[in-house]
């Protein structure tokens, strides 16, 4: 079993930025992969960003450029730095585990994670 408990949602300005943090806990955590997912009212869960337990990082052609997640593996978290933010952006984020390896076409489907979070909501206004 894999606890992910996100923090450091907020309320902030467009062209702003924010960081958000997944503490990840677990007997076998650090095998799994980690990616962030969003989810706006009314929308479908989107993928965000994945980074494997290598350091291989994926992000959605949405945020690409903006956004850029990192792991501490020394204090087991997996940070999702977004910079530059839009109110498209607004919507609740999730941290989210998996061990199946992912190539450039799956890392983003939500059957490739087993475990998820709570959520920390994020809200852009323009």
């Amino acid at each position: 079993q894999v606890q992910l408990v996100e923090s450091g949602g907020g309320s902030v300005q467009s062209g702003e930025s924010l960081r958000l943090t997944c503490a990840v806990s677990g007997a076998t955590h650090s095998k799994y992969s980690l990616a962030w997912f969003r989810q706006a009212p009314g929308k479908k869960r989107e993928a965000v960003s994945r980074i494997s337990r290598s350091g291989t990082t994926y992000y959605s052609d949405s945020v690409k450029g903006r956004f850029t997640i990192s792991r501490d593996g020394a204090k087991d978290t997996v940070y999702l730095q977004m910079n530059s933010l839009k109110p498209e952006d607004t919507a609740m984020y999730y941290c989210e585990a998996g061990d199946a390896p992912a190539t450039y076409t799956t890392w983003s489907r939500e059957s490739m994670y087993k475990y998820w979070g709570q959520g920390t909501q994020v809200t852009v206004s323009s």
